[in-house]
């Protein structure tokens, strides 16, 4: 070892430039468990000499080796500081040493000094264009703040010259941030065949070929990996879930049953049967199976993995049961699931705002109302039940005093997501001009791509509602740019295209896209089933609309939607019912949502729908023969 550090001692001597060197000998100090000899020997020729770059670069590097505590699983800050120190010297004194230029990066981002950082990068940049570790510094500087496309321009530089498994996953993975799954997928193939078949890659591959609607590929790929290894359950539950989602039942039962047959108790694998019941149309099958899932995870105590599986389903049975008006049912699971997770204040304070909503969504505002109350009586600071209760004031007509509740979460911790609420509330008391404030504030405090989405839609539906359609189509299309597959900016826009009767054919293609990712959607089956009538395909119509209503039977909307394809039909009884119906619930929505004009039109077509009933029953009583 001796005779090794003096050889390398001399060498730097003899080319004080050559900074691999440095960087090798502290390596070798280090793995010989002489950290400590290295850094009293360099300190000695500092001492002596303060332009030793060579002593300063085996400091820098035995500083940096030392900066991760494993015991405290932390970063140790002394350590990163004393290693800026000696990298920084070795710049000034030499700035043309690329090496120290990206260790400089590389400890700056520690720290996160993302300005320090990104200014050594580009010093790096500036005397090797295509140095990788600096073009992967930069990229996850840029990703950190908010630049994820530059982030990826920059990857994508970087692996161009030397691709390699580590660069194209964090490629990958940087599309993956920017929603772009089909470039995610182009990536990880990259990584795939540069890794020599790596399953873990190879799944990274399949999920985002799934992500990016390339599911004959994606089917290819997990086919492949089921192939691979046949008990890869996960995999096997993709297929299912890529078969259903392709309205292949046939197929997603197969898998479903193969994963059944590998492991029947596994919960992911009974979940995937409960969805597929309800894919099928089998709700109360799903259901009951939901519950049984419940009941099998009681236990007398709980490990906190089993505690966490048990609050997931009863949520998630409250959840259906509310999409398929099982009112009182669904409060009975959030209740129980509350009661289960006391001491747990987040997971009681999530329960008990759903069962707010449930009564909100049952159309029970005053119950709604009463409820929230009570439980901020109890915790008053608690920040979602105070939104739920501003949301509920906007909807009973008092907008002013709910974001005026609002305005006093204003403390620069959560501003973007107060905002968006008190745009919410504004837009129930269809003060829009307040609204677009509270948006353009949300707007300034958004980043990342889907919180800058977030402010579009709402933006979007506050334009539809002005009827400036030009202008909400504008902000639904900044959604779609940035991600593709957003179901919800799919069927809000396909909808309004629809609905106005322009462009329907491209409206249609775009419901049809949000409709594929959730099938049992009832707003989406109701534009769907809208759009068929307009493109006079009423049997199609009818048979979605007829879905749609199971799934949201208190929307007076799609009561009507339904009554005119009946009409159209020439099924006056059934559309009068219909028309009736919509009548009904538009009679009970909050306040904030009346729509007289709308309202005035439904029950102009039910009394026309009437008079031309009964004409058509006293005709074919007139042409009864006698008896």
């Amino acid at each position: 070892m001796n005779p090794a550090i003096e050889y390398y001692k001399a060498a730097i001597k003899a080319d004080p430039k050559a900074g691999f060197m440095s960087t090798e000998l502290s390596d070798l100090y280090v793995q010989a468990g002489l950290g400590n000899r290295a850094v009293t020997e360099s300190e000695a020729a500092l001492k002596a000499n303060p332009n030793d770059l060579g002593a300063r670069r085996i400091l820098g590097r035995i500083y940096a080796r030392l900066i991760g505590d494993p015991q405290a699983n932390r970063i140790r800050e002394d350590m990163v500081r004393k290693a800026l120190e000696q990298y920084g010297k070795v710049t000034e004194q030499d700035p043309t040493d690329v090496d120290s230029w990206v260790m400089l990066g590389r400890l700056n981002k520690v720290v996160n000094d993302n300005a320090q950082s990104e200014k050594a990068y580009k010093k790096v940049l500036e005397l090797d264009p295509d140095n990788e570790d600096a073009l992967t510094g930069m990229a996850m500087v840029a990703a950190e703040q908010g630049d994820v496309s530059g982030a990826a321009a920059m990857l994508e530089k970087a692996n161009a010259k030397s691709p390699n498994p580590r660069g194209l996953s964090q490629l990958a993975e940087t599309y993956e941030q920017m929603k772009d799954y089909k470039s995610a997928a182009k990536a990880w193939q990259k990584a795939l065949d540069a890794s020599g078949g790596n399953p873990e890659v190879k799944r990274q591959l399949a999920n985002n070929l799934l992500l990016s609607d390339q599911l004959d590929e994606a089917i290819r790929v997990y086919e492949e990996l089921v192939e691979d290894e046949p008990k890869d359950i996960g995999s096997i539950l993709r297929l299912s879930q890529i078969y259903r989602q392709k309205r292949n039942f046939e197929k997603a039962r197969f898998y479903a049953k193969k994963a059944s047959d590998l492991d029947g108790t596994n919960l992911d694998v009974q979940y995937n049967e409960v969805i597929l019941l309800e894919a099928e149309g089998k709700s109360a099958e799903a259901i009951a199976l939901l519950k049984q899932m419940v009941d099998a995870t009681t236990r007398k105590t709980y490990l906190p993995q089993e505690k966490g599986n048990r609050l997931s389903l009863l949520e998630r049975l409250g959840v259906m049961q509310r999409s398929y008006e099982q009112y009182p049912d669904a409060v009975k699971s959030f209740e129980e699931a509350a009661n289960f997770a006391i001491g747990d204040e987040r997971t009681v304070s999530r329960m008990q705002a759903q069962i707010v909503e449930t009564y909100h969504q049952a159309k029970e505002y005053a119950k709604a109302d009463a409820t929230v109350e009570e439980y901020l009586k109890k915790n008053p600071n608690d920040r979602t039940l105070r939104v739920l209760r501003a949301n509920l004031l906007g909807e009973m007509g008092k907008a002013h005093q709910g974001v005026e509740s609002l305005t006093k979460l204003l403390d620069g911790k959560q501003d973007r997501e107060t905002y968006l609420s008190i745009a919410n509330v504004w837009e129930k008391g269809k003060n829009y001009p307040e609204m677009a404030k509270a948006l353009d504030s949300a707007e300034k405090l958004s980043v990342a791509p889907e919180e800058k989405e977030a402010v579009y839609f709402l933006r979007g539906a506050m334009y539809e509602k002005q009827k400036n359609h030009d202008a909400a189509e504008a902000e639904f299309q900044k959604i779609l740019k940035s991600d593709p597959t957003n179901a919800g900016a799919l069927n809000y826009l396909g909808y309004m295209l629809v609905d106005r009767n322009v462009r329907v054919a491209e409206g249609f293609a775009m419901i049809q896209k949000a409709l594929d990712q959730d099938p049992q959607n009832g707003a989406y089956l109701d534009s769907i089933g809208w759009a068929y009538y307009r493109l006079d395909k009423l049997d199609d119509a009818l048979k979605y609309l007829q879905l749609a209503v199971e799934k949201t039977g208190k929307d007076p909307t799609v009561h009507d939607h339904l009554a005119d394809v009946y009409f159209k039909q020439g099924k006056i009884k059934e559309a009068v019912a219909a028309w009736e119906r919509s009548v009904s619930e538009w009679a009970i929505v909050a306040p904030s949502e009346k729509d007289e004009k709308e309202i005035a039109k439904v029950q102009k077509k039910l009394d026309n729908a009437k008079v031309r009933l009964a004409k058509e029953g006293g005709s074919s009583a007139a042409r009864k023969p006698k008896q």
